[in-house]
Order: C-alpha cells, then structure tokens, then sequence
C-alpha cells in the first residue's frame, strides 16, 4: 500500500515521504494514529501544495534569520561585572546575562540558541556563536569589564 508520511519516522522515511508499506501496517498502525495517509491523488496534490508553502515559510524564516544574524554580527555588547583581588570576577556571565543586553539593544533571542560552554568567569573580549536558524550561527562580540 501506498502512503504519505505525515511526520518522520525512523526507519520509514521523513515527512511528506510516499512510501510503500504492508496493508496491516497500515491500516492497523500508521493510518489510526494519523502518522500518514493513503496516497491518492487528491492528498498527493494536497501534498505539494502543503510542500509549496512550507518550502515559502522556510524561505522567509531564513532570511529573517539572516537579518538577525546580521544585526548580531554588527553588535557589540558589554556587561560590568565586579572583578575582587587577581582580577577574579564575583559571580558569572550567563547566557542570560546576554539576552538581557541584547534585548536592551533592540535584538530579541532566546537562551537556549546562545552556545556557552561554560559560564564566562574572566574579562575581556568574548566572541560568542548565537544559532539564530539551523543552518545560520552568528558571532557576537561580547566584552565583560570591571565595574
């Protein structure tokens, strides 16, 4: 039997994929769970109209994301930080710590696409990667200073 792949699934293909699996499998797992459908003309045709505007919604995330990644590389934030004896640093510089100076620039991010090995504990200049889309990772210029 024929079908369509509504989401991916491992060892069968990825979504909008047409594959051909066992009528039982099928009609007995695949189908009832929503996980696919029959491939038929009409939700073949359905199909490509779907691809041609997730295919326009991934162009458009794209480029927004490049323009993100352009203001970010064009950014430089600084963040104070009390530095005791030895130039040991009280506390740390987070992920958080950067998206609150980012908003501040007019640059909205989420934590989770900051890439922070560890926590920045020094002064000085940090060249930060910010994942912006899968494929685009932009370079912040960061420098941490005593306050």
């Amino acid at each position: 039997m024929k079908i369509i792949l509504r989401q991916d699934i491992q060892g069968l293909g990825k979504m909008g994929d047409i594959v051909n699996v066992t009528n039982g499998y099928a009609r007995n797992y695949l189908l009832p769970r929503k996980l696919a459908m029959e491939a038929t003309k009409h939700n073949i045709q359905l199909l490509e109209r779907e691809k041609k505007k997730m295919e326009a919604q991934l162009l458009k995330s794209r480029q927004e994301a490049e323009e993100l990644a352009k203001k970010i590389e064009e950014t430089t934030i600084t963040i104070a930080r009390e530095v005791g004896e030895g130039e040991k640093m009280f506390g740390s510089v987070t992920s958080a710590d950067i998206v609150e100076a980012l908003e501040k620039e007019g640059i909205s991010v989420d934590k989770r696409q900051i890439i922070l090995e560890r926590s920045i504990k020094k002064t000085g200049l940090f060249h930060i990667p910010i994942k912006v889309h899968p494929d685009i990772t932009a370079t912040l210029k960061l420098w941490v200073v005593k306050a």
